[in-house]
């Protein structure tokens, strides 16, 4: 069954050149250029992965992401002009999982795309891991920290998953970009400072415990039982 693929762009073109490009490499592609007919597309036919433009007529992309994510964890990939760091903050804080700069090349996109959609199924294929105060089920896509469940993004779960099967062990940035995003994400490390901020307050809830702990200009280091001894 082919994967399903929602791309969001006020212009035509745009919408005719990715669905072409898309439903050539075997997905399934549905396109909208209203954010209304978009959120009802998210809602009755339930994409495996949204691509939407950033600057859109009617709602931007970033607050298209907020829409989403309150109510679906489907990945989200936002193209945009815009190359500038803050732009790409407040889309992965919107809850945007990638970040893609215009103009790209078909063959950029498609990997990114492939790596969205390749990650959710490898989830199941592995048993829960235990440790320290954390389970961390990838069947069941869920995390509990000492027994309190914790809502996490799909991105958010992946980076938790790799710090998870590494704990203890100091996790360059290049090392988790890679890992979590793919290899043409390695010099984007804003990707990292948006999700990991994200994961830590999450994790942490009303606990004083520092579980995500900065090795300052190498990167982070996992500590599943807050650095107790």
């Amino acid at each position: 069954m082919a994967e399903r693929v929602l791309v969001i762009d006020d212009e035509m073109q745009i919408t005719r050149v990715l669905r072409a490009a898309l439903s050539a490499h075997g997905y399934d592609v549905r396109t909208a250029n209203e954010p209304e007919e978009a959120l009802r597309l998210v809602q009755d036919w339930t994409p495996d992965l949204i691509i939407t433009d950033l600057m859109m007529q009617g709602m931007t992309g970033v607050e298209l992401s907020r829409t989403v994510r309150a109510k679906s964890d489907v990945p989200i990939l936002v193209l945009s002009v815009r190359d500038q760091e803050r732009s790409k903050i407040e889309a992965l804080d919107a809850g945007a999982d990638d970040y893609v700069t215009k103009p790209f090349s078909t063959q950029e996109l498609l990997a990114r795309v492939r790596a969205h959609l390749r990650r959710a199924p490898e989830r199941n294929t592995n048993a829960p891991i235990e440790t320290g105060d954390f389970i961390v089920d990838t069947a069941a896509h869920s995390v509990t920290v000492k027994g309190r469940p914790v809502h996490l993004t799909p991105k958010e779960f992946e980076l938790l998953l790799h710090f998870a099967r590494n704990a203890g062990k100091v996790i360059t940035h290049r090392a988790l970009l890679t890992a979590v995003w793919g290899a043409q994400s390695a010099q984007q490390p804003e990707y990292l400072r948006v999700f990991v901020g994200q994961l830590r307050k999450k994790l942490q809830g009303d606990s004083d415990k520092e579980y995500i702990q900065t090795e300052p200009w190498v990167g982070y280091r996992f500590l599943p039982d807050g650095g107790s001894e």
